[in-house]
């Protein structure tokens, strides 16, 4: 999951306000090390924290159905996690960084929830959609002077990005078979013999209903798909 919130945050970086430009995308850690061997502008995306909103987690089952809306399996909510990234800016010339600062906030403040369309693999196959947070106030235990310090380099201007992603929960199980048949009521005598008409087939009303609005429902979809 954590790979691919990078494919979705590396695509947003490198569109928008950067497109078309020789400004390159980097997730390694801006140290004193890489800024060295560094060449060219660069926007750096340092993943410093990963934790689960605790807020989000939900409890019990969730139905997976088929084309029919069939309940086929059931699964676990996801688990929700908090993916805080450092965004800096890497060029010989400060105003320079600034620029390049100033439109990585143009191409990410108007993408603050990321559809399932947009969301690569299993991140999108969950058809979740992803909040995602810049330059906002910094909840994390750890501040950014502790993290250039660990970091051996000096502070520098930078943009907190919080991307708040499911992570599927294991494993599925299977979902019995919807019910087709109704109840049947069996009935004996005191000492056990089989009373007559004692065998009664009931096949309720609702279930029916049920059937058919589902199939109603299903052809519907299959309607507006095509």
């Amino acid at each position: 999951m954590i790979h691919e919130v990078d494919e979705v945050l590396g695509n947003l970086l490198r569109g928008g306000a950067l497109k078309e430009s020789r400004v390159e995308v980097s997730f390694e850690a801006p140290t004193r090390d890489w800024a060295a061997r560094r060449n060219a502008p660069t926007v750096n995306a340092y993943l410093y924290d990963i934790r689960e909103d605790v807020a989000r987690r939900q409890r019990g089952q969730l139905p997976v159905r088929d084309e029919h809306d069939v309940v086929v399996r059931r699964r676990q909510p996801p688990r929700w996690f908090r993916l805080s990234y450092l965004l800096t800016a890497w060029t010989k010339i400060p105003q320079d960084e600034h620029r390049l600062l100033s439109a990585v906030l143009a191409t990410l403040l108007p993408r603050e929830v990321l559809p399932p369309g947009e969301l690569p693999g299993s991140l999108g196959a969950l058809g979740l959609s992803v909040p995602l947070s810049v330059a906002g106030v910094q909840t994390e235990s750890r501040s950014l002077a502790d993290i250039w310090s660990a970091l051996g380099g000096e502070l520098k201007p930078s943009l907190d990005l919080v991307v708040t992603a499911p992570f599927p929960a294991f494993p599925e199980y299977d979902a019995g078979p919807p019910v087709t048949e109704g109840t049947t009521v069996r009935v004996r005598t005191v000492d056990g013999t089989p009373a007559e008409a004692s065998e009664r087939s009931h096949r309720p009303r609702q279930v029916a209903a049920v059937r058919a609005a589902r199939k109603a429902a299903a052809a519907t979809r299959r309607k507006g798909l095509r």
